[in-house]
């Protein structure tokens, strides 16, 4: 098997060379043992500070296929003593970080200190495992909520976490495919050309056909990690329910999110939400839609096209932001099958000037009747008509139907005529979207 030289972490070559590579890169010999490299030795801080997670519980919770509370309260109630050391963990690590907070406004270091506490933040986040780097992604594209210094640390949680061991990824391709890794591909990077949360991604050539795909592998462990920081975050939601902080559920909040979250560790389902959504928006101009290789791939490994660019951090492309809407325009109101996690993390621009979506776990589906109330509601919007507005945000089940409507219809109009005065070009839709929030 030939070995590609891999490329830098978090970033795509431009011209990826198929070259034969010597050791220490990766070496696989017919009797399946491998030569470790000293980088594929480290252990990431994940593995390092929640490893007992998935050790003690892992092959209970890689039975879930999807989210279901009952079983995952059921099964951790028979291993307290994980339970207990999650929580203390927890406690202790965000205890640790609020404490050396307080301490800089206590010594009046605050200001020379918050860039340093902004990175410590993300590495804690890290060392807690998927479910706290997803909220925090999910808080990096709000710089409306969070000031730019952590915005900017957080951001690189969306594809820039330290991998876990290539000799664990390798076994698991092995595994679940059910072919030695030579077999299946004649070239393979060494090392993974990203990281997420749930899984990173190695280049890759196809023995069979030739052809250059991504082979993403699940992180071990994902799903024990995220079943008990579920169960974790809805006791929580209702003992703050139960305190009357909050008039949402916010355990249905948190049972809507691990849905989604139980739902994007499936790769097979991956792959194809990839399928359909190539079918629907491929043929768009100038958006590519990687094609996906359902034979070669499982739950914890999805193999599909390899797509060269860029981030799109790293670019100044406005035509982009018109194919980001138009495509997302007819996701919403031709179709209703939308991607429902459009961070950055999930694009590239390609070479060539095309939008590339690469990730397809988390998509959604927008029923007929919704769509109707939301082309409705832009109609109303643009035409000013804040009473048949507030009407459209009942339809939408953004409020409930025994909302005042005189007194909807008075806030809306309060917001919107405010930012329609400022005129488009001085609109913050940051402020807006916090405005109709404590409106709503």
């Amino acid at each position: 098997m030939i070995l590609l030289p891999a490329p830098p972490i978090a970033s795509f070559p431009a011209n990826p060379t198929l070259l034969l590579s010597s050791p220490p890169y990766w070496p696989r010999r017919r009797d399946n043992s491998a030569v470790v490299s000293a980088a594929s030795r480290d252990v990431d801080s994940f593995t390092s500070k929640s490893g007992y997670l998935f050790n003690l519980s892992a092959d209970e919770a890689d039975s879930l296929s999807e989210y279901n509370f009952p079983r995952i309260d059921a099964m951790y109630k028979k291993k307290p003593l994980i339970l207990l050391r999650r929580l203390a963990q927890i406690g202790t690590t965000f205890g640790f970080w609020f404490g050396l907070r307080l301490a800089d406004e206590a010594l009046d270091r605050s200001e020379q200190m918050f860039k340093v506490r902004a990175a410590e933040l993300r590495k804690l986040l890290v060392e807690l495992g998927p479910a706290y780097v997803k909220i925090a992604q999910a808080v990096s594209s709000r710089p409306d909520l969070i000031p730019p210094i952590y915005l900017d640390e957080l951001s690189l949680l969306q594809d820039q976490i330290t991998p876990f061991s290539t000799e664990v990824a390798f076994n698991m391709i092995e595994d679940e495919l059910g072919l030695p890794i030579d077999e299946l591909f004649s070239e393979i990077s060494p090392e993974p050309v990203a990281a997420a949360s749930l899984g990173q991604v190695y280049q890759a050539r196809l023995r069979r056909s030739g052809e250059v795909v991504a082979v993403k592998v699940q992180r071990p462990g994902v799903r024990a990690a995220i079943a008990l920081d579920t169960l974790i975050l809805r006791y929580l939601a209702g003992l703050i329910k139960k305190a009357g902080r909050f008039n949402s559920d916010l355990q249905a909040v948190v049972d809507e999110w691990a849905t989604s979250l139980f739902k994007e560790m499936d790769y097979l389902k991956e792959a194809q939400n990839g399928i359909k959504f190539r079918k629907l928006y491929g043929s768009i101009k100038d958006v590519l839609v990687p094609k996906m290789y359902t034979e070669y791939s499982t739950s914890k490994v999805l193999v599909m096209e390899w797509v060269e660019g860029q981030k799109l951090a790293e670019v100044n492309d406005l035509y982009l932001v018109e194919v980001g809407v138009y495509c997302s325009f007819n996701q919403l109101l031709e179709y209703g099958f939308y991607h429902a996690d459009p961070h950055p993390g999930n694009f590239l621009r390609t070479y060539d000037g095309q939008l590339a979506y690469l990730d397809f776990g988390m998509m959604g589906d927008f029923r007929p009747e919704l769509r109707d109330g939301f082309m409705e509601a832009c109609l109303h919007l643009v035409n000013r008509d804040f009473k048949s507005l507030a009407k459209d945000f009942v339809t939408l089940g953004l409020l409930p139907p025994t909302a005042e409507k005189g007194a909807v219809t008075k806030a809306l109009t309060d917001v919107f005529q405010d930012a329609i005065a400022r005129g488009v070009r001085n609109i913050s839709f940051g402020d807006l979207s916090g405005d109709l929030g404590k409106t709503m």
